[in-house]
């Protein structure tokens, strides 16, 4: 190839050259409107676009609310929170656990100090929470009541005659005489009564909720069972589920225990075999037995 072909690959006619021109004036022109022009402006005009930038504000301040909100915690009794609740509060599954095993015994704590020897909660988390334990009014008063039994005159407290009734013989005014027992806790108490039929045992006390031992040592002092009642008896060895579960110390699950245990083992005959009942204590099964026929 010599220097005339090459040459003659770049030479070109009026028409050529003109279009080359106008070529390179388009792309300069292109490149000058994409400097100095701000299409920005354009798409930003847009009102639809406008519309989602002026609630962008509004976003922000909700997901800033979120991020800062804090649950509330209203007033509670630890005795009967339930074990979500437990959780939302910030205690791990073994805290839990240890309270709920607590709870099953019967027992009640009535102190942010018994709560967290029971619980094992850490330091910083009862003081958390601690603030917001609602207890009963006994609990409150419990103090007060441990100083009015130490009279410095006790010749003034000895002239006092204690007249002992049967239980089942109370009326809501001789219940309210006993210190720490108010107008609801007496309820309670006649309440608890009528579902029964009647207390055959003055045991059957630290079955109603609210009772200090304190209190029961009280009652114990100015009442006891003098005749058994005559109360309306379940049949264990035919009652329903439905039937069972409507005795006040049996729940659901306990009249589905007893039910399976029928089935399997046969009727019951005496006490010993509703102790194999799980979740039924000796002592307790003595008392439940003289509700039931077998």
């Amino acid at each position: 190839m010599n220097f005339k072909t090459i040459k003659s690959s770049f030479t070109f006619s009026r028409g050529q050259r003109v279009g080359i021109f106008l070529l390179f004036a388009i792309i300069i022109a292109l490149q000058l409107a994409y400097f100095f022009v701000d299409f920005s402006s354009v798409s930003n005009d847009s009102p639809e676009k406008q519309k989602w930038l002026s609630l962008q504000p509004q976003i922000d301040s909700m997901k800033q609310d979120k991020l800062n909100y804090v649950p509330k915690i209203y007033p509670f009794n630890p005795n009967f929170i339930s074990d979500y609740k437990c959780y939302k509060l910030g205690m791990s599954v073994p805290e839990i656990d240890r309270l709920l095993a607590f709870r099953k015994q019967n027992k009640y704590v009535n102190s942010p100090e018994e709560f967290q020897a029971v619980t094992k909660v850490s330091d910083s988390l009862l003081n958390a929470i601690s603030p917001y334990f609602k207890f009963p009014d006994w609990v409150q008063h419990k103090k007060q009541f441990k100083e009015y039994k130490n009279y410095s005159n006790m010749a003034f407290a000895k002239k006092e005659k204690i007249t002992i009734i049967d239980i089942n013989q109370a009326t809501q005014e001789d219940l309210i005489k006993i210190y720490g027992i108010g107008e609801a806790i007496s309820l309670r108490i006649l309440k608890f009564k009528e579902n029964l039929g009647g207390f055959v045992s003055m045991e059957q006390m630290k079955d109603v909720w609210g009772l200090s031992p304190e209190v029961i040592e009280n009652l114990n002092s100015h009442f006891k069972v003098a005749v058994l009642p005559n109360v309306k008896k379940v049949d264990i060895n035919n009652a329903s589920i439905k039937e069972l579960s409507q005795f006040p110390y049996f729940n659901y699950q306990l009249a589905k225990q007893i039910v399976t245990f029928r089935s399997m083992n046969g009727d019951f005959k005496n006490v010993d075999d509703l102790t194999k009942i799980k979740g039924l204590s000796i002592e307790k099964a003595k008392i439940i037995a003289l509700y039931l026929n077998f």
